[in-house]
């Protein structure tokens, strides 16, 4: 019995449209769903080399869970490019002021650094 293997073809029509709801969850707990269905984990037919992930909406990311002190102590980095564009910032206040950054950082931590 042969393999089979899943082509780019057989998931266009197939794709699904998932809202995940970060009220009070735990910031890895969101990241890890969200990365599991965008990668098509959950389904029988997943295949490494091909997209065959789902789109993810993410409601109410201010209102995710900092466990611990991480809202105190964890950093968010980004640099400008430019020598001293350094800009770190603390979780607490990047889920103030933008959280749509910090659960799309943490999601993308958690999908594989490939091209798909």
């Amino acid at each position: 019995m042969r393999t089979e293997s899943a082509k780019p073809e057989d998931f266009v029509d197939r794709r699904r449209w998932y809202v995940i709801d970060a009220q009070n969850r735990p910031l890895g707990r969101v990241a890890t769903a969200a990365a599991k269905l965008l990668r098509g984990k959950h389904r029988p037919m997943f295949t490494p080399h091909v997209d065959c992930g789902d789109h993810v909406v993410v409601i109410n990311a201010s209102n995710v869970a900092l466990t611990g002190r991480k809202a105190e102590q964890e950093m968010s980095y980004r640099h400008s490019g430019h020598p001293g564009g350094l800009k770190a910032i603390s979780l607490g206040q990047l889920r103030q002021t933008k959280p749509d950054r910090l659960v799309r950082q943490a999601v993308r931590g958690m999908l594989p650094k490939t091209s798909l």
